[in-house]
Order: C-alpha cells, then sequence, then structure tokens
C-alpha cells in the first residue's frame, strides 16, 4: 500500500466518502497523512456539490495513533512542525461547513480518537475500542477535545491510566452516538449519509454553525446566535421548500392513515 495516497477520497450523489489509507500500520497518523487530511477537507469545504461526509479507515483499524516511527531521528523542531501539522488537520475536519460523521471499527488510539472527535458525531462498530495513551509515550495530546466530550475528570482519567474503553462505555459518556454491528458499519453510515443529504445544504450548514458557536456561551446569546442563523434562511427563500415538503409528508401519512 505505499504507493498509494495516504488519504482517499471519494464523492458520490452529494455524498463524500474519506478514507484513512495506511491499514499496514493501522491507518497511524503521519505528516503526509496531516496534510492530505487538511487538504482533503479544505477541498471538500468548497465543492458545493458534496452535501455531506463520512470519515472512514481503510484495514482492521480506524486510526492507531500516531506513527512514532517517523519521530525517529529527528530534531524537535520537526516534531513540533508535525504537531502542528495533525492540529491544522483535526482543524480542517471540524471546521468543515459539511455534516461529517465518523464510522469506526477496531481500536481508536490518540490521535485517532482526535480525528473522530473533530467529527460532528461518531458511529462505532461494536467491535471499536478507545484509548487516550499520550502521557504513557511522553507526550501530551487529546487533553482538549476529550475533556469537552466526555468531561474533565472522565478525561483525566484515561490520559492517565492508558487504560482500553470499550465502545458501550463510550456511547454512555456520549463520546460515541450509535453502535452497530461491524458488519453492518458501512451500510448504517451509507444510510445516515443519505438521509442527511435530503436536508437543505444551508440549514444544515447554519444549524451546525449554531451549534458550533453556541457551545461556548450562555443560553442568551446562543438563542441570539440561532436567530440570526433562521434570519439567513429567511432571506434565502429556501425555508419555503421546507414547508411545502412538510405538508406533503402530512398529506402522504393522511392518505395511508
Amino acid at each position: 500500500m505505499s504507493g498509494e495516497p495516504p488519504v482517499l477520497v471519494h464523492r458520490a450523489h452529494g455524498i463524500a466518502r474519506v478514507v484513512l489509507n495506511r491499514p499496514d500500520v493501522r491507518n497511524a497518523l503521519n505528516l503526509p497523512m496531516c496534510l492530505a487530511l487538511r487538504a482533503a477537507f479544505e477541498d471538500l469545504d468548497a465543492d458545493a456539490e458534496v452535501r455531506v461526509v463520512l470519515l472512514t479507515g481503510n484495514g482492521p483499524a480506524f486510526c492507531a495513533g500516531a506513527d512514532l516511527k517517523e519521530r525517529k531521528g529527528r530534531d524537535e523542531t520537526w516534531v513540533r512542525h508535525r504537531r502542528l501539522a495533525s492540529f491544522a488537520a483535526y482543524e480542517a475536519v471540524e471546521r468543515c461547513s459539511k455534516p461529517v460523521v465518523a464510522l469506526v471499527h477496531g481500536p481508536v488510539i490518540g490521535s485517532g480518537g482526535e480525528i473522530a472527535m473533530s467529527c460532528d458525531f461518531i458511529v462505532a462498530a461494536d467491535t471499536t475500542t478507545f484509548r487516550f495513551p499520550e502521557p504513557h509515550w511522553g507526550t501530551v495530546g487529546a487533553t482538549q477535545r476529550l475533556q469537552r466530550v466526555i468531561g474533565k475528570r472522565r478525561a483525566k482519567e484515561l490520559l492517565f491510566t492508558n487504560r482500553v474503553m470499550p465502545v458501550p462505555e463510550a456511547e454512555g459518556q456520549g463520546l460515541v452516538a450509535r453502535i452497530v454491528p461491524a458488519e453492518d458499519l458501512a451500510a448504517h453510515g451509507e444510510e445516515i449519509a443519505a438521509t442527511i443529504a435530503k436536508a437543505s445544504p444551508l440549514a444544515l450548514a447554519l444549524t451546525k454553525q449554531a451549534v458550533d458557536l453556541g457551545e461556548g456561551t450562555d443560553l442568551s446569546r446562543g438563542t441570539r446566535i440561532e436567530m440570526a442563523a433562521i434570519e439567513r434562511c429567511l432571506a434565502d427563500g429556501d425555508w419555503r421548500t421546507g414547508i411545502e415538503k412538510f405538508g406533503q409528508a402530512n398529506t402522504q401519512e393522511r392518505i395511508w392513515n
């Protein structure tokens, strides 16, 4: 697989599929993958035809963390550059205006968790496990997104102990939105993507933006953020299409009932 790009991108019918593609090393994150992931999501963000993005991993694992082998013989300047590249990759995923769904399976370790948490939500195979071993690898990582997802004390416990978190626990703590049988993960992801793609692109983008902006403020300011998004929808006029769809759905329901 060494001749293939570290990140694959496929587009069809408004759905983009981004695939981490270093299966021989369980998709360990290296510098080329960081750069490719960032470029892929910046490109998808600018593609008006793309309605939703599925992020998956090729091979037996979603992502087994950072590829520490690439750091052998490197100096502090290189490692610093590499870490900044990973932050930029996570941010590109997070900043994408399209809904981004992570489909994870197998071990999700360190940087793999950062990538998954940068998505809007995570759907996990029942074979998935999570682990955040950074302090045990002599480094620091996952200190910001993890605590925002599962809380400060739970994040500390995982980071300090390097224990494996089974997927039912991850779901219970809000890290995972849904658990599905491993053999159904791809099909389930396609179904979710097709459902999301039916919604108004503007309304989806504004909903995502309003939720993300509202996370860091109080309810009063959050309501103003939502009202600004509503005004944008009203100005665009696409809301009328939604009203028509609602009326058609109700008519069809009455016919069947």
